[in-house]
């Protein structure tokens, strides 16, 4: 299993946008092939600054999330409302028995 966590900044001024977007989009990604969770962290000193967290069954998954047309046109729809340039981080998992 791959957990990937993503920090995006938020401009205040686009902060309900952006949670919405999130809203509308989550359900999508969750149904995309290999993911198993989405979901959404807000940074209670910093409502701007949120993490979205997710598991996927291995690399390709991720990766075919990734360069699809769903990850290019929800790209294209939040990244004008960044503060900052996003930051990822991906491991693996280690499934127990």
């Amino acid at each position: 299993m791959i957990i990937r966590i993503v920090k995006l900044e938020i401009k205040e001024e686009n902060i309900s946008e952006f949670l919405q977007l999130f809203e509308d989009v989550k359900s999508r990604i969750v149904k995309f092939e290999g993911c198993t969770h989405v979901e959404l962290w807000q940074d209670s000193n910093d409502p701007g600054r949120v993490f979205t967290y997710s598991h996927w069954e291995s690399e390709k998954h991720l990766d075919d999330y990734r360069y699809s047309e769903l990850f290019r046109n929800t790209w294209e729809q939040t990244k004008q409302l960044f503060r900052a340039q996003a930051q990822a981080w991906s491991t693996s998992k280690i499934n127990e028995a």
